[in-house]
């Protein structure tokens, strides 16, 4: 490399480089420069490649879920909702429009409603089955032995289908059946019906559904409150509380969220009862709810306009049920920590 040794005014000896390097840096930085100017248009024009397909990656993934659900779901209530207009015997190809005649037979028809009675029992089997769903779910999350055996006992019921289900507890209670020889072994004899009249009926069939049930608010209550941070246990007990204390101000407004859940499918399941009583009595000795009666109107009768009105009226106030529900018990946020 070339330089040059220039005197300055003062006699200090000043050192600079040759005109071939200035230029040579001059380009270089002439290059940089271009360089830096093609980087922003070279990511625009990445960016516009890749772009729809990032729009459309999404849709791709939901493309089948929404086509099932479109076709198995929602088709369907909108056929349901157009036959509930239609005196239809639902095999012939003709379909005389009647507007709301079927729901005017369904309002002026008490017999129809009266079934919805039967509902009660299994309501207050959801209580039942609520309450002790939660109690064990509170009782087996603290540090037991032997937990993760009774929560696969708790859980195990609603993992059976529930046809089987329906034959199994139809011997039970069948006469000299499963419930009669245990009675007769612990000394209490009876020749009572359990399935012959409406009232020891409809309670044994309640309590077939709070036997399947109760492992699923079991597993809803259990994972909230495994949800809950450890450090406020620990908080309360530095602070002397006992464990109806830490359940009252800690667990309880924690899970509240599904406790709500957890009435909201009790209310809609018990209005609309159907497996169980189908199977182990057929509706027979006053246990037929409305389910079971749109049933046999549409596949026994051959009404299926009236029955997809029932079916509607019956979507109808389960969705009346949830809204009064919701607004008369908020779903608040909770934050505890």
């Amino acid at each position: 490399m070339n330089q040059t040794t220039d005197t300055a005014p003062g006699g200090a000896a000043v050192t600079g480089r040759s005109g071939t390097d200035t230029a040579e840096a001059g380009a270089a930085g002439r290059r940089r420069g271009r360089a830096g100017r093609r980087s922003p248009a070279a990511g625009r024009t990445r960016s516009w490649r890749d772009a729809p397909l990032r729009r459309i990656t999404p849709w791709l993934f939901l493309a089948a879920p929404l086509a099932l659900l479109i076709t198995f779901t929602y088709v369907p209530v909108a056929s349901m909702i157009s036959y509930g207009f239609t005196d239809w015997d639902g095999v012939s190809p003709d379909r005389e429009n009647v507007g709301f005649d079927n729901y005017v037979r369904i309002f002026t028809r008490p017999e129809l409603f009266r079934v919805f009675l039967v509902s009660g029992y299994y309501l207050a089997a959801s209580v039942v089955q609520i309450a002790v769903a939660l109690y064990f779910a509170v009782i087996l999350s603290f540090d037991l032995r032997f937990r993760n055996l009774f929560k696969g006992i708790l859980f195990f019921p609603y993992l059976i289908n529930g046809v089987a289900i329906g034959f199994v507890f139809l011997y039970f209670f069948q006469d000299g059946g499963t419930l009669d020889s245990v009675l007769a072994w612990l000394g209490v004899k009876t020749d009572h019906a359990w399935l012959g009249d409406p009232a020891s009926a409809n309670v044994s069939l309640a309590g077939v559904s709070v036997w399947r049930f109760t492992g699923l608010n079991f597993v809803l209550f259990l994972g909230a409150i495994q949800s809950i941070p450890g450090e406020l246990y620990e908080a309360a007990e530095l602070d002397g509380a006992g464990k109806w204390q830490q359940f009252r101000h800690i667990i309880a407004p924690s899970i509240k969220p599904v406790i709500s859940l957890s009435a909201i499918l009790a209310i809609s399941g018990s209005l609309s009862v159907f497996e169980i009583p189908y199977i182990m009595t057929g509706g027979a000795t006053g246990t037929q709810t409305f389910v079971i009666q749109t049933v046999k109107l549409a596949f026994q009768f051959n009404k299926t306009g009236l029955a997809s009105a029932a079916a509607v009226v019956l979507l109808l106030i389960i969705l009346l049920v949830t809204w009064i529900q919701r607004r008369l018990v908020p779903d608040d946020k909770v934050d505890l920590v």
